[in-house]
């Protein structure tokens, strides 16, 4: 299997990639699974088990509203955000849903959504069971899935494939940092043109160069969003919208005559995005929801600081960055539940740096010297959200990431890309310390912060 830059950067929706967009996932799966064997008409009931991670901050991540919509046919990608809550109301009073966008049963969420919180499944922390039955009781059809991260779904017998898509005969393949050095060295190319010319082995390069501009104005629609829109995230802590405050405070002192302001734009980027994430709104993962600023921050900042930057400036930083993020996932993990906010925070910082090192005119060398660096002073970042709200500490850390992201392409660039510590290495690291991470710290709301803040 092949993982494509697409498949890192997509579109969809907030607050979590692994608990909303996998899980939407999951169920559309499930219904053409359902569709495929002609049988959706006759289903009478729908139960949904969830665990691990899923159960237990599933409800703050949005699980259950995925879940819900993504039987009634929706997807993540197109899903109409402003009517998300009136729909999911509208099931919830009736007791009813439309399987499939067409087929009515009754669907009591108490009693047919389970959340298993102190079990998970073999194959992954999020693992998710549906099960259709017909109106005599009779089960038609079972299935488990997994959320693997950043929106990935393996089906049971699929974990080995990491979600990617069936392999090309690829020009350049690559599962190491080692080996994507090999190629830029001997087709003397960038780490962009390599990514690139795999990517061809998919779509053509305009659709890519396309679809990758794409990717970017939906980030610039969703920075624009979150520097406007006011009021109070959902959810008991009641967190304030800070965006469009340190807007209005960073126009007003627009004198240039603080040296490290440009800090404070590229937190307020990330801040943006974080904020819309956190309130359910459209997103591009990148490569998970709970890290989704970080790319998108550093982005800005090379576009709005970087004197000559371009739409190919944009289209070469975001196939870097895939690179990376591909090695991430496959060598390591982006996945919160499975390695702590190292795989998170970490794997986009990594992927940021590594991107913006690049269209500054960075070498191959420097590039992996540039991810390293985004890697291993995020080792060990434990995920601990308040209450399972992708809000403290997340909307924060990912400005800090961003800031660190540029910091480490900086360093990279002022050195000639020889270091101690390979990429490979560092992300040998990572999969290691979060194999011996306690659970408490993955994604379940019960370690760290999550358990030091008072509910009220």
């Amino acid at each position: 299997m092949a993982i494509s830059v697409f498949d890192l950067f997509s579109i969809g929706i907030g607050p979590s990639s692994s608990h909303t967009v996998g899980p939407m996932r999951a169920a559309a799966r499930f219904l053409a699974a359902l569709e495929a064997r002609g049988e959706l008409a006759a289903v009478d009931r729908v139960r949904v088990d969830l665990y691990g991670s899923l159960a237990a901050t599933g409800r703050a991540h949005g699980t259950d509203r995925a879940v819900l919509l993504g039987l009634e046919g929706a997807l993540p990608e197109t899903v109409e955000t402003d009517g998300i809550g009136e729909r999911v109301a509208a099931i919830r009073a009736a007791k009813q849903l439309q399987l499939g966008g067409r087929h009515r049963l009754s669907f009591d969420e108490e009693r047919d959504v389970v959340l298993n919180r102190r079990e998970t499944l073999a194959g992954h922390p999020n693992g998710i069971v549906f099960s259709a039955s017909d109106a005599v009781g009779s089960e038609l059809l079972m299935a488990t899935y997994y959320s693997i991260g950043g929106g990935f779904v393996a089906a049971e017998g699929e974990l080995a494939l990491a979600g990617g898509r069936p392999s090309a005969d690829l020009p350049f393949p690559f599962t190491t940092g080692a080996e994507l050095l090999g190629h830029c060295e001997t087709a003397e190319f960038a780490v962009s043109e390599v990514m690139l010319a795999n990517e061809t082995c998919w779509r053509s390069r305009e659709e890519v160069r396309d679809g990758l501009l794409r990717i970017w104005a939906a980030m610039e629609e969703c920075v624009q969003r979150g520097l406007v829109t006011e009021g109070t995230l959902p959810g008991f802590l009641r967190v304030p919208r800070r965006a469009p405050g340190l807007r209005r405070q960073l126009e007003s002192e627009g004198d240039g005559s603080d040296p490290l302001s440009v800090l404070d734009w590229v937190d307020l980027f990330a801040l943006a995005v974080s904020e819309e994430n956190a309130a359910g709104g459209r997103i591009v993962t990148a490569p998970t929801n709970g890290a989704a600023g970080i790319v998108p921050a550093t982005l800005h900042y090379y576009t709005r600081f970087i004197p000559g930057a371009s739409d190919d400036g944009v289209v070469g930083f975001l196939l870097t960055a895939g690179a990376i993020g591909l090695l991430c996932k496959e060598n390591a993990s982006i996945s919160g539940a499975e390695v702590g906010c190292q795989g998170e925070v970490g794997s986009a910082s990594a992927m940021a740096a590594a991107g913006l090192c690049e269209v500054l005119g960075g070498s191959p060398r420097q590039v992996e010297n540039a991810a390293e660096i985004g890697i291993e002073h995020n080792l060990g970042l434990t995920c601990d959200p308040i209450g399972g709200y992708v809000q403290v500490p997340c909307i924060e850390r990912n400005a800090m990431g961003a800031v660190k992201s540029v910091n480490a392409a900086r360093i990279a660039l002022r050195c000639d890309g020889t270091h101690v510590v390979s990429f490979d290495k560092v992300l040998a690291t990572m999969r290691q310390t979060g194999a011996d991470m306690k659970s408490k710290y993955k994604e379940t709301a019960r370690g760290g912060l999550a358990v030091n803040i008072t509910e009220c």
